[in-house]
C-alpha cells in the first residue's frame, strides 16, 4: 500500500499459481468456472433447462447463469466443491485430448575446458534417466558453428552444422533442417509427429475445425527418451570441445545467440502450442554477432553497470534487442528457455535476461560446472511427484476478473501480457506489466509466484457502501507435465471498509507481502523508468505509510508508535535499500539480473528472505536461538548461521575456531563441543536440500577473508567511527562503513513523520 488510505491502500494479493494436484477436483466434476460461467465440455454454454429460481448469482459479472446438469442432486450433506466454503481454490481437468509429451532441447556450449565439458556431458546423460521415458529430448552443441544433432539414426551419427554469425529465421531453419511438411533428408518415423497430430487432430475436432498436417521431419532431431537415450549418450560421449583454433590473448568464439535462436526456431517449427523447455548450458560470454556481448581479445573486459549507466557500453544495446526478438518468438509458441551459466567471468545474462524471465525460465549461476550449486540443482529441477509426473507444466495463461470496484493495474513476475482489453482493467494506473487482466506464462512450477496490483475505483455518485463484498477471481490454464489441460480458479471475498476506519484497516496489514510486494514495484521501476531516484520514492511511501498509520502527537518523535502490524515494516525498508537488488556497487550487471529475477517470482517467505536474512546463533550456554541481523550478534563464543537465499554461512567466533583449530572437537571428553560444530552445519544442509536454486555455502571463521558475506548484511549499529579507538585494541566488533544504521534511519523516519510540515 503506498497511496493514501482512502484511494491508497492500493488492495494486492499474491497468487500462487502452484501446478500441482492439491485441492483437485473429482474426475466426475466436468464444470469448468471461466469467467464466472459455467460451461459444459464442449465449451457450450450449459442452456437453461430448469426455473429460473435454479439459476446461480455471479457477482463478478452482475449476473445470473443457469445451474449446470451435475448440481441436480445437490443438498446441505452434498455440496460440490464450489459451493464448500473452505474450497476457495478448485482445480479443474479439462475435457480435452491429451497433449503430445513435453520436449526437452539441451543446448550445450562446446568453448569449455575438458573437465567442465566432461561435467556438462555427465549431467545431460544423467538426466535422461531423470526424465520420464516418453519424454522427448534432443541435442543442439555449438562453439564458433551450430550443429543440430541426429539422432534417429543409430549408425552413425549426424548432425546439422549452421553458420555461428547468422540470426535464422524460423522459416530459414525449418528449410534447412528440412522440417517442412512433406519430411525431409533422413526422415524417420516418429511418435512426436504421431502425437502432434493426433492432438491437433482431436483439438481441432473439438472447434469444428481441421488440423493441418504436422511436419515430422522434426523427428530426426527429437526423439522419445526411451527410444533415443543410447544414441544421444554416444553422441555425447565422442563429443569433444570445439575445434576451432583459439589464440592465447584471446576469447573462444562462441555463438550463444546463434544456438539459441537455432533451438527455439525448431521447436517453432515442430511442436508450438505444446509442452517445450530449452536447457542453455553455457560457460562463457557470446563473442560472435549477433547477440555478442564482448569483444575475443581478453583486454576488452565485460560492461559493468557504470558502462550501462554512462552508454559507454559497446555492444548491450544491440545485444537485449537481438535476445528480445528471440524471446518474442519463444513467447509467441508457448516455450520456455532455461539458462545454466557456469563460469567464474560474466556470461551475459544481463543481456539475455529477457528469454528467461519473458518465458518463465529459470536462471542456475555458478562458479563451474563441476561446482555443487549446479549440480545439485540440475537434479532438482528434474524431480517428478508421487505419480512419477514432473512437477513442471507449461502453456500457461492466468486471467484475473474483479468485482466493479477493483480494476487491475498490472502484474509483475515471469509473465507476458495477452494484451486482453476489458472492463477489469485500470484506465489510469499501470503497475508493471499492465493494461490486460491477461498474461501467458510459458513455464509454471510450484513455486511461481506473481504480485498482482489493483486500483480501488470509488464513484463519488455511487461511493462504496461499507461493510459491501468486493471479489477476485484467478484463472490459471495449463498444461500438466502428464499431458492433461487443467484450470486452477481461485476466489477471493472481502469486506469494504470506510477509509476514515484506520483501525480497522491496518489490521488487515500484512506487513510481509508489503514488503516483497513494494521490493518488486522498486525493482521494476529501477529497470524500466530512466533517471528515476528509487531511494527517495521508497523514502517517501514509508514515511507516506507511517504518518498515516502510526500513533504519535504531532512535532513528537518521542510520541511514535506503530502498532504490531506496521512494528517490522520500516526495518524491512531499511534492508530493501541496503540490498543488492537496489545497490548494485560491487555486483556485475549479470548478478544484479540473477538476483531479481528470483525476487520476482519467489513466494513472500523467500522473498522476505531475500531483502532480510535471518541469523541463528549455536553456543554451549543454550539450544540454537534467533538473534537480531546486527553486528552486535557477533560473539566469539557463538556459531552463527545465515541464510540469504542466495548463499547460506556458517561464522563462526574466534574462540570457537581458535578451538577447533586446536583439534578439541576430536577428542572424546569434548562431545559437547563437537556436536555445536555439527549443529549448524546439520541445519544448513537440511536448508539447502529444499532450496532451488542450491544456494552457495559458505564456512567461515571471525576476522577471516569469507567473513566478509556476512558483515555485508549486519546492521552497522556499530561502526569504526562510533567504536572509537579502544574498539581496536579490545577487539570489539564493529564494521567499516559510512552507511547509516537502523537506529539512525529510525530517528529520521520518525521525525519525518510526525512533522506537521
Amino acid at each position: 500500500a503506498g497511496r493514501d488510505a482512502v484511494r491508497g491502500a492500493v488492495w494486492m494479493h499474491v497468487h500462487a499459481a502452484q501446478a500441482a494436484e492439491q485441492h483437485g477436483a473429482s474426475a466426475s466434476v466436468r464444470a469448468c468456472l471461466v469467467q464466472g460461467r459455467f460451461v459444459s465440455r464442449g465449451f457450450e454454454p450449459v442452456l437453461p433447462r430448469r426455473r429460473p429460481r435454479e439459476a446461480l448469482g455471479v457477482p463478478i459479472l452482475q449476473q445470473r447463469n443457469a445451474l449446470p446438469p451435475h448440481y441436480a442432486d445437490i443438498s446441505e450433506t452434498n455440496l460440490p466443491a464450489e459451493l464448500i466454503p473452505n474450497f476457495t481454490t478448485v482445480e479443474y481437468k479439462l475435457p480435452r485430448a491429451q497433449a503430445p509429451p513435453p520436449v526437452f532441447l539441451f543446448v550445450l556450449d562446446t568453448c569449455l575446458r575438458e573437465d567442465e565439458l566432461a561435467t556438462a556431458k555427465e549431467y545431460i546423460i544423467k538426466s535422461l534417466a531423470l526424465l520420464p521415458p516418453e519424454t522427448f529430448v534432443g541435442l543442439i552443441t555449438f562453439g564458433m558453428n551450430v550443429q543440430v544433432h541426429v539422432l534417429a539414426e543409430s549408425e552413425v551419427s549426424k548432425a546439422y552444422v549452421l553458420k555461428g554469425d547468422k540470426d535464422y529465421t524460423a522459416q530459414r531453419v525449418a528449410e534447412l533442417l528440412s522440417l517442412g511438411f512433406s519430411g525431409g533428408r533422413g526422415m524417420a518415423s516418429s511418435a512426436l509427429a504421431a502425437a502432434v497430430a493426433a492432438s491437433s487432430t482431436s483439438a481441432g475436432a473439438v472447434n469444428g475445425e481441421t488440423a493441418p498436417p504436422t511436419a515430422i521431419g522434426a523427428a530426426r532431431f527429437l526423439q522419445p527418451v526411451a527410444d533415443c537415450e543410447f544414441i544421444l549418450t554416444s553422441v555425447l560421449e565422442e563429443l569433444n570441445k570445439d575445434p576451432w583454433p583459439v589464440p592465447s590473448a584471446q576469447r573462444p568464439k562462441r555463438c550463444t545467440f546463434t544456438a539459441m535462436s537455432v533451438a527455439v526456431g525448431l521447436l517453432e517449427a515442430c511442436h508450438s502450442g505444446f509442452f517445450a523447455r530449452i536447457e542453455l548450458l553455457v560457460g562463457g560470454p557470446c563473442t560472435v554477432e549477433p547477440g555478442k556481448v564482448v569483444g575475443l581479445e581478453l583486454g576488452d573486459i565485460m560492461r559493468s553497470h557504470s558502462d550501462i549507466e554512462k552508454e559507454s557500453a559497446t555492444y548491450v544495446k544491440k545485444a537485449l534487442a537481438s535476445y528480445e526478438a528471440v524471446a518474442s518468438r519463444a513467447v509467441n509458441a508457448g516455450h520456455t528457455i532455461d539458462v545454466w551459466a557456469c563460469s567464474l567471468d560474466q556470461i551475459g545474462l544481463y543481456e539475455m535476461k529477457s528469454c528467461v524471465e519473458r518465458t518463465a525460465g529459470i536462471f542456475v549461476m555458478a562458479e563451474s560446472f563441476n561446482h555443487p550449486m549446479f549440480k545439485r540443482s540440475f537434479e532438482m529441477f528434474f524431480a517428478r511427484d508421487e505419480n512419477d509426473q514432473l512437477l513442471i507444466g507449461a502453456q500457461a495463461s492466468l486471467d484475473v476478473l474483479t468485482s466493479r470496484e477493483l480494476k487491475v493495474a498490472g502484474t509483475i513476475g515471469p509473465v507476458a501480457s495477452l494484451n486482453k482489453a476489458s472492463n477489469c482493467v485500470s484506465q489510469e494506473m499501470e503497475i508493471g506489466i499492465g493494461g490486460t487482466s491477461a498474461w501467458r506464462i510459458c513455464g509454471i512450477d510450484p513455486a511461481t509466484t506473481l504480485s498482482i496490483y489493483f486500483e480501488i475505483v470509488n464513484n463519488h455518485n455511487q461511493p462504496i457502501a461499507e461493510g459491501q463484498y468486493r471479489y477476485v477471481q484467478f484463472v490459471t490454464k495449463y498444461q500438466h507435465s502428464s499431458g492433461e489441460y487443467r484450470q486452477r480458479v481461485s476466489t477471493v471475498a472481502g469486506r469494504w471498509a470506510d477509509g476514515a476506519n484506520l483501525m480497522e484497516i491496518g489490521a488487515g496489514f500484512d506487513q510481509e507481502a508489503a514488503a516483497v510486494l513494494l521490493a518488486r514495484m522498486a525493482v521494476y521501476k529501477t529497470e524500466n523508468e530512466e533517471a528515476f531516484d528509487i531511494l527517495r520514492w521508497l523514502d517517501r511511501m514509508l514515511i507516506r505509510l507511517c504518518a498515516r498509520f502510526a500513533d504519535y502527537q504531532k512535532d513528537s518523535p518521542e510520541s511514535f508508535n506503530l502498532s504490531p502490524n506496521f512494528s517490522l515494516y520500516p526495518q524491512f525498508m531499511f534492508n530493501l535499500r541496503r540490498s543488492q537488488f537496489l545497490q548494485v556497487f560491487n555486483s556485475s550487471p549479470d548478478e544484479t539480473a540473477y538476483y531479481r529475477s528470483y525476487l520476482n517470482r519467489e513466494n513472500t517467505l523467500n522473498g522476505l528472505l531475500m531483502i532480510q536474512p535471518t541469523v541463528m546463533a549455536y553456543s554451549m550456554s543454550g539450544p540454537p536461538c534467533p538473534v537480531l541481523l546486527d553486528v552486535t550478534s557477533i560473539k566469539a563464543d557463538r556459531i552463527l548461521l545465515l541464510d540469504t537465499f542466495f548463499y547460506v554461512i556458517c561464522f563462526s567466533g574466534d574462540t570457537i575456531a581458535q578451538w577447533r583449530k586446536a583439534g578439541y572437537h576430536n577428542d572424546p571428553k569434548h562431545e559437547n563441543f563437537r556436536n555445536l560444530l555439527q549443529a549448524p552445519k546439520d541445519d544448513a544442509a537440511a536448508i539447502l536440500e529444499e532450496r532451488f536454486p542450491y544456494a552457495r555455502y559458505i564456512e567461515s571463521d571471525q576476522h577471516g577473508t569469507q567473513a566478509r558475506f556476512l558483515l555485508a548484511k549486519l546492521n552497522p549499529s556499530v561502526n569504526h567511527h562510533s567504536a572509537g579507538d579502544a574498539a581496536y585494541s579490545s577487539g570489539e566488533n564493529f564494521i567499516f562503513t559510512d552507511d547509516v544504521s537502523l537506529q539512525v534511519f529510525m530517528e529520521h523516519l520518525k521525525k519525518l513523520a510526525v512533522s506537521s510540515q
